[in-house]
Parts: structure tokens; sequence; C-alpha cells
């Protein structure tokens, strides 16, 4: 003979009802349900409550109420009681969930509970703020200090040079390149003349300081290049309109035509001047 638990469970799979549908709908633990279905009658609160889960079981599952009691108490040989009012059925349930919920999370009520997350959650935040804090002040101390000011080196400008370096070719104590300040041109030595060439294009230029070659290369345009001798300098520009021309810093007038090839030369008294050019010989008539 079917028991009253088997026949609840026949029905309430019939309907395609899982114990979860009716757990949210009844609020009364799976544990419970499940103890109904099983005929454990000992697990359950006892009294009028127990005949309170049947009934909202019953009512959920779409089966008469006062028939599914009374099978019921012949099942479980409680007496008949009356009527319990609803409210204290749902009371009953609430405490029993209560229960199973503490037993779920270890016996810790939630009151209990909810207070240990708020000191931790208390205590994340106020680490946190610390830690923050150390690492600024960590920046701070590695930082390098900027209040002093900071004296700058006297900066001296290179003269700039054709890719191909022109000390290369010359030695420390022979005439050759001299360096260039930032704010004037240094002086000659005693007894020397100096000759700056200042490219604004791109030009060819051989460079020879008392015997010396000093360059063979392409000056490039905004570039300079400072000579320095004693007895004579001979500057040969493949584009002489192209060059700035200065003799112990003073500027000289240009010296020819873009694309002029052209030599001059400099002694210590300044640019010499170029040499005539030889007449040109007249052909003679042909004999009769």
């Amino acid at each position: 003979m079917e028991s009253f638990g088997a026949r609840l469970k026949r029905e309430r799979e019939r309907r395609g009802i899982t114990l979860d549908d009716i757990s949210v709908s009844t609020k009364i633990g799976i544990r419970l349900l499940r103890a109904l279905e099983e005929d454990h009658f000992d697990q359950l609160p006892g009294g009028i409550f127990n005949r309170g889960f049947v009934r909202a079981y019953a009512r959920h599952v779409g089966l008469d109420e006062d028939q599914t009691i009374a099978e019921y108490l012949a099942a479980s040989g409680d007496s008949i009681p009356g009527r319990i009012p609803e409210s204290e059925v749902e009371a009953e349930v609430v405490e029993v969930r209560a229960e199973e919920e503490s037993a779920r999370t270890g016996g810790i009520p939630w009151g209990i509970f909810a207070v240990i997350v708020l000191v931790v959650a208390i205590g994340v935040t106020i680490w946190g703020s610390y830690a923050r804090e150390k690492r600024k002040q960590a920046a701070q101390a590695a930082a390098p200090e900027t209040s002093q000011p900071v004296r700058a080196a006297p900066a001296v400008a290179a003269v700039a040079a054709s890719p191909k370096p022109a000390s290369a070719t010359s030695g420390s104590s022979s005439p050759g390149v001299v360096a260039k300040s930032a704010a004037a041109p240094a002086p000659p030595a005693p007894g020397a003349f100096v000759v700056r060439i200042s490219a604004r294009e791109d030009c060819w230029v051989s460079v020879t300081a008392d015997g010396k070659e000093i360059m063979q290369d392409t000056l490039a345009a905004a570039s300079e290049k400072s000579v320095e001798a004693r007895r004579q300098i001979v500057i040969r520009a493949g584009n002489v309109a192209a060059l700035d021309l200065f003799f112990n810093g003073r500027k000289l007038a240009s010296q020819g035509d873009f694309g002029e090839v052209k030599t001059l030369t400099f002694d210590s008294t300044g640019l010499q001047p170029s040499p005539p050019k030889p007449p040109e010989t007249e052909a003679a008539p042909p004999s009769l």
C-alpha cells in the first residue's frame, strides 16, 4: 500500500512541480518538504504546525486540503485539532527557515555574521588608506630635490663640420678648425688670422691652411667652418655665391655668382686679389 508521503511525491511529480517551487511559494524549507514526502514526521516541528505544512503543500500542488490533512493524521497518529491561524503557521515557517540558513552557514547567526563582515570591510578600507599614504611618502622621499636652482655649465657649440670630420686630418698643434663660441667667435692667436665660412646652401668646399689640407667635402646648408692660419688660407668653392665669408670676424662681400667655381686666397692682410686672366690671343688670318 502506498504511504502518505509517497502519494504526495507522486502527485507533485505528476504535475511537474519541484520541491524548490513549493519551497519558494510556501516558504517551507526543502528539508522539511522532503521529510514530509519520506514519512519522516519526527523531523518536522510537530504539533499544529505540521498540519499547516501539509495544508500549504496540498494547496500548492492542487490537492484537497482537508482530505490531505486527514490522510496525514491517519499516517502520523496525531489528534485532530481545530484549524490553526495562517499567521501562526507563517511565523513557524519563517523560524524553521532561519534555523536551516543558520545551519548552512556553520551555525553563525546572521546578525553576528553581518557584524563580522562589516568589521572586515572597515579593516580592509583602513589598511588600504594606510598603504596608499606610505607609498605616497616613499615616492616623495625618492623624488629628486628641485628646489635648488641648477647652474648650467657654459655651453660651447662646436662648429658644424662636414660629414667627414676635418679634425681627423689636422694635428693638435698645426693650423686647423677653430671652435666657435656660442656667444662670439674666439679671437685668433697672436700672429694668426681666422677665416670663417658660413654656408647658406650646400656647397662643395676645399680648404688648405699653411699648405695643409683641412677639408675637401660638401659643407651643408646652415653649417659653418672656421679656419686659422699664420701664412695663407686657400679656399676653393664649387658654388661661391652660396657662401658667406668672414675675415677675423668681418663679413666680406659676395665673391661671385651661384654655380660659379672660384678659388679664394687669404693671408694675414685679408683676401688677395685673384690673378688676372690671361688675354685671349686672336687667331692669325690665313695666308693667301
